[in-house]
């Protein structure tokens, strides 16, 4: 997938966690408390001396609207905020993990009919709006907002912080090994190239001394034969 698709989707799952915020919000001040919420609807419909069709059809909807948000279970609606966000976390991992790729990459010949500046110009817009999603779900999460969608905010970031050193230390620590597993790999193959050449010598040698054997095994029998002849 590419990384605009991917910004899409967060963008969208970003969209989704703040409604969620808002929902959660009006679920717990609604709760306990729906009777009120409605008898304040009613008393200002109540005011309007010749409503219209569209006011009193806007009317029902909200009335209906909040008793929905009345039956609402405030966990459920929490629940779906951490789903929305995880979406986003998805998206933004995977956005990543194509740019540390793409970083792997650029060690590479590119064969690509896109400038390196047209492509670092993109990796830097998409982390940036990245990074203002980001801000934007932590100010909504944090800031004025319910003491409970803080406290999860902040555990969040903990536990996220705590899993990408994990990260760095594993991929350190795999690194390392491949490091070890390619010098191993390379000394079996120098150790193999130089029994093959030690191997090449000795034919070598083998070949050269059956060769003079039988350049002296020939003379000898042409010595005899001579000397059969002239006697």
């Amino acid at each position: 997938m590419d990384p605009f698709t991917l910004l899409a989707a967060a963008n969208t799952a970003i969209s989704m966690a703040k409604k969620g915020i808002e929902f959660y919000k009006e679920v717990r001040a609604t709760a306990g408390d729906a009777k009120a919420v409605l008898d304040d609807l009613k008393a200002q419909f109540a005011k309007k001396p010749n409503p219209t069709n569209e006011e009193k059809r806007q009317y029902n909807e909200e009335v209906q609207r909040v008793q929905q948000v009345a039956k609402a279970n405030p966990h459920d609606a929490l629940g779906e905020i951490g789903e929305n966000l995880g979406k986003f976390m998805d998206a933004y991992d995977a956005i990543i993990k194509l740019f540390i790729q793409e970083e792997t990459d650029a060690k590479k010949v590119y064969k690509g009919e896109e400038s390196i500046g047209r492509r670092a110009l993109r990796r830097v817009l998409i982390r940036s709006r990245l990074d203002s999603m980001l801000a934007e779900i932590r100010e909504q999460m944090v800031y004025n907002n319910l003491p409970e969608l803080s406290g999860l905010w902040s555990k969040f970031e903990a536990m996220w912080q705590q899993i990408v050193e994990e990260q760095k230390q594993a991929l350190a620590e795999e690194m390392m090994k491949a490091q070890i597993a390619e010098w191993q790999r390379r000394r079996i193959i120098r150790r193999m190239q130089d029994l093959a050449a030690w191997a090449g010598a000795i034919l070598f040698i083998l070949a050269w001394m059956w060769g003079v054997l039988l350049m002296i095994r020939m003379s000898q029998t042409y010595r005899g034969l001579s000397s059969y002849v002239w006697q």
